[in-house]
């Protein structure tokens, strides 16, 4: 990843969106595809102005940007940044007060972005380690810290999207990408102690809601895809919608903390570990 910090925001007008904002606010990293965008709009359909973290898909951030403005006003701003920055703490703050700076408040925060490739032993590099342990693990925790102040004042919460296979089911050539998604884990039930009762911290951990793009290096097979359908209890691939309805239950969940719903169609209930359980 990108050692530079490279910040870019786009709202509906050149005007700086107004700091009395009545709306709650919501940040999603990785919000401008696939399940983070689904939880930006069902966020944003639920009353929420909406914040689109994005690092490469500027194109597609902008484009839902102007969808949900084009539904209510001033509503929705998108924010650039390699999750790299958690390494360089004055680009962090500075992103952490621009992210503030948009609609003036934060009231949740969403830890979707995520690298998953397989990493089978004797091919596991340092590079590797790095990269999937910064997205997993240690991005999330780093912008916990620097948005504390402002979630703690809107009494805010924490939702983390996590993984199946992170809870003692490993995915089979997967370690690392597994042991990153576990420290995610722990850190939910951590802060969930250390930041109640101010803060909520909660997790979802999708099973088979959407698989990685085809022509991407985080691709599965197909006949791989199949079997993994063929696992799941309710004989079916689930979808973002699945898990953003989840998130949206969790962000309005006022005595829920420190829990991991699983939202995947039964497959941990039989789930063992390797290629498809």
């Amino acid at each position: 990843m990108s050692t530079l910090f490279d910040l870019n925001t786009k709202q509906s007008s050149k005007d700086s969106i107004t700091q009395a904002n009545p709306s709650p606010v919501i940040l999603v990293t990785g919000g401008a595809k696939r399940i983070g965008a689904q939880i930006i709009k069902s966020a944003h359909a639920n009353g929420y102005s909406v914040i689109v973290h994005y690092h490469q898909s500027q194109a597609q951030a902008n484009e839902l940007v102007d969808v949900l403005n084009s539904i209510r006003a001033n509503s929705a701003a998108a924010i650039q940044a390699s999750l790299d920055i958690i390494n360089n703490p004055p680009a962090l703050q500075s992103f952490a007060q621009q992210v503030i700076n948009i609609f003036g408040r934060l009231d949740a925060l969403v830890h979707n972005a995520s690298r998953f490739y397989p990493s089978p032993i004797g091919q596991i590099t340092h590079s590797t380690w790095n990269e999937l342990f910064l997205t997993n693990a240690k991005a999330p925790l780093m912008l916990s810290q620097a948005f504390l102040p402002y979630l703690k004042d809107a009494n805010g919460c924490i939702v983390s999207i996590l993984d199946i296979h992170a809870n003692a089911k490993p995915f089979n050539r997967y370690t690392v990408y597994n042991m990153a998604k576990s420290a995610h884990q722990m850190m939910v039930q951590s802060l969930a102690i250390e930041l109640a009762p101010n803060i909520r911290v909660n997790g979802v951990a999708p099973g088979v809601n959407v698989f990685p793009e085809a022509d991407s290096d985080q691709a599965i097979s197909k006949p791989l895809q199949s079997k993994i359908v063929a696992s799941v209890p309710l004989k079916k691939e689930g979808t973002p919608i699945d898990i953003a309805q989840t998130v949206i239950f969790l962000l309005t969940a006022k005595y829920i903390t420190g829990q991991i719903i699983a939202v995947d169609g039964g497959r941990s209930l039989t789930l063992q570990g390797g290629d498809a359980g």
